[in-house]
């Protein structure tokens, strides 16, 4: 893929740098001080098992320049354990968020006022407690955040956001590349 009709080599921009890894001790430590020696913020990291049994996949996001990245990637590429990294400017992914928000009862007044809220915002209720209710919202960091101001004036008890989780919109999927890095060094 051409990265460069996505962005300048100057520009700051989002980028999603995924590594498939195997799951070893101590791998996680040595991505991150990767960034830590670039003085390279991470804005969101996940990691999960992938599609392959046995495989993980780091999803970690970055705000910096097309150079950088590039070098960020390679350095994690030589990881021994890091089966394959690589990286893509936000439009060629797809991606989300989990918040979840935990509201006191005693601040409901009007329940039907929290409903229209939730409704509006697609999100949902996950739990009813005499105590409290905890909503639960996926989307982008901006619907979120917007949910969580439209929720602020009834006292958030608690308030997790999730690191991003992301796809590639390209179709070469993981099984193939791992077939083809077999074969290379057959």
């Amino acid at each position: 893929m051409d990265y460069n009709e996505f962005a300048s080599e100057s520009e700051e921009k989002n980028y999603t740098i995924f590594a498939f890894t195997e799951n070893k001790v101590g791998l996680l430590n040595r991505i991150i001080i990767i960034f830590t020696r670039r003085h390279i913020n991470i804005e969101s990291i996940t990691v999960s098992e992938s599609e392959v049994r046995g495989v993980y996949r780091y999803t970690i996001i970055i705000r910096s320049k097309l150079e950088t990245v590039e070098k960020l990637v390679k350095q994690i590429a030589k990881q021994v354990d890091v089966l394959r990294a690589s990286f893509y400017p936000e439009e060629a992914t797809v991606f989300q968020e989990l918040a979840m928000y935990k509201i006191p009862m005693s601040s409901i007044v009007n329940a039907s006022e929290v409903e229209k809220i939730v409704r509006d915002s697609h999100a949902r209720i996950l739990t009813v407690d005499p105590e409290y209710i905890i909503i639960e919202k996926t989307g982008h960091q901006e619907e979120t955040q917007e949910l969580f101001e439209k929720l602020a004036p009834f006292g958030i008890l608690q308030f997790v956001r999730s690191g991003r989780v992301a796809i590639t919109k390209h179709m070469k999927d993981l099984r193939t590349y791992l077939r083809e890095q077999a074969e290379a060094y057959s």
